[in-house]
Order: C-alpha cells, then structure tokens, then sequence
C-alpha cells in the first residue's frame, strides 16, 4: 500500500509540473499584462493592447482587421478593450501580426478559435507561428517562449496588400528581429485630411543576437541593413509599432484631445526612432566583428 501511495503521488506531481508549465505565465514585463485604455488614435486605428504590448485595431465596412494577438493569455483583455469600444469581437476577419514572437502573436490560436478571422502571415514567420515557436532561429530551444501554433491561411509576401472593406494595408517585409517581421503601411483620413501611417514591426537586435557567423540565421544582418532601408524609404506621418514604447504611446495618449493637433502625428519622431535603432544596430555589428576578429 505505501508503495502505491508513493507511485501515485509521484504521478500526480509529474502530473501537475507538466500542467504547472504549460500554463505557466511567459516571461516578460509586467507591463504586458497590464490594462490600457482602448481609444481610438486617428481615423479607423483603435489601441486595444496593453500597457506593454500593442495591439490594434482597425474598423472597416466589412469588419474589423486586429495586428497582433499578443501573449496567449492577452485574449481577454484584447477582447474587453474591442467590446469597450463598441465593437463585437466576433466581426473580426483577418488577423495580422508584426512578427512571430511569443508576445506578439501567442494568442493567435485562441484569436482564431473565438472569430474565424483569415490569420495572414509574411513567408518568413510562417514556420514558426505554425510550429508555436518551436522553429525560431533563436528562441525554439527554450519552451517557456512556446505558444499554441495556429494554422496560417494566406502566405504573405514583401509588398503584398491586404483589403477588407474600405482599408489596403501593404506589407513590408523588415526581417531581422524575424525572418518574417513585417512593417504595415496604410493611409487614414483624420479631419479631411489623409495621413501615411506605418506600424513598425521591430528594427531591435534583441540580447544575445548573433549578427556575425550566424548559422542559424546566416543572412541576419544584411536582412537588417535591408529592413533600415526600408523603414526609412517610407512615408510616415504617423509612427505605430509593435510597443508602445517605440513612439511614446502613454505620453501621446495624455496629450490626445487637450489641443487641435493630434499627438498620434509624429513624422519626425519616426525618422528618430528609425535613425536611433539603426545606430543602435550598426554599433551592435561593429562590436561583434570586431570580436571576431580578435579570436
């Protein structure tokens, strides 16, 4: 009988560990879970994200577009902020995201389930959204970084557009980060005027990138060269990304309606950001050749 206890209790923990860490909490800030308030930016583009991670949302006649699912556990709040702007949920149909990191599309698979929405996704993330994560060049080792795969219904490619009603997103590719990170550029109308906006994807070399003698990612640092030059070729009067760090979305968001201008408007803190991370970058490539050199 003790033998029996034993044995059962020693399933039971082995049980609870896998339960334990398959809906453990990812890592992270804690910002990324923290609510934000839903509000509309400029034209049709509503923030529906957290404090931490961005997510938007964009209306149309024929239903709503959501860039980027965030955490898989980011659903609900996602869901709460659409609902809090009076809009279903359920009217979501195509799916996008900035790239394929746990925290930007880990609750695609639930986003999906809840809505039947397209998931659309460039070539270069397909594998790894598709996979949960497990085939990303860095992070595909480490199963706190896993999510739920989901299944992509449309294979994007650079330039590519993406129309649902009266909207055309085109996809840039800006690889790096990712070897799919994807950049949107859409045109909105605001008070009769019409503004570019761009939705950065991420032009950061994330700790512990490798840029030099990469064998997993050989090609890393001329995709970065190549996503700068995009960035950069692109017309922006409105600065998004994938946090709202990136453009300074909190204290933006203090300012929105205290004047005639819109703080969303920002064509020159786009070219500083893109200008900041290229830097940023190129001392990164510096350091690591360098380093290589002396061995």
């Amino acid at each position: 009988m003790p033998t029996r206890l034993i044995l059962l209790s020693s399933i039971l923990a082995f049980a609870g560990g896998l339960f334990a860490q398959a809906n453990a909490t990812p890592p992270g800030s804690p910002d990324w879970s923290e609510p934000f308030p839903p509000h509309r930016m400029i034209g049709n583009i509503y923030y529906v994200g957290s404090r931490g991670l961005a997510s938007y949302l964009i209306t149309t006649p024929a239903g709503l577009i959501l860039i980027n699912s965030n955490l898989r556990t980011s659903v609900p709040l996602i869901r709460s902020n659409v609902e809090k702007l009076g809009f279903r949920f359920s009217d979501v149909r195509v799916l996008l995201i900035s790239h394929a990191h746990f925290d930007h599309d880990g609750g695609s698979a639930e986003v999906k389930r809840l809505t039947g929405a397209q998931y659309l996704v460039m070539g270069g993330d397909v594998g790894v959204v598709e996979s949960g994560g497990k085939t990303d060049f860095q992070y595909g080792n480490d199963p706190t970084l896993a999510y739920p795969a989901a299944k992509v219904d449309r294979v994007l490619h650079d330039g590519d557009e993406v129309k649902l009603g009266d909207t055309v997103l085109t996809a840039h590719k800006t690889a790096g980060h990712t070897r799919g990170c994807t950049t949107w550029a859409l045109q909105v109308r605001e008070a009769g005027k019409t503004y570019d906006v761009v939705i950065v994807g991420s032009p950061n070399v994330n700790p512990g990138y490798n840029l030099v003698n990469n064998a997993a990612y050989p090609q890393i640092a001329e995709d970065y060269g190549r996503g700068f030059q995009v960035l950069k070729s692109l017309p922006c009067d409105v600065f998004l990304g994938a946090h709202g760090s990136y453009y300074g979305m909190e204290e933006k968001y203090a300012k929105l309606g205290r004047s005639g201008t819109n703080p969303y408007i920002d064509p020159q803190g786009c070219k500083d950001y893109v200008a900041d991370r290229q830097q940023a970058f190129l001392e990164e490539l510096r350091r690591q050749s360098a380093a290589v050199k002396k061995r």
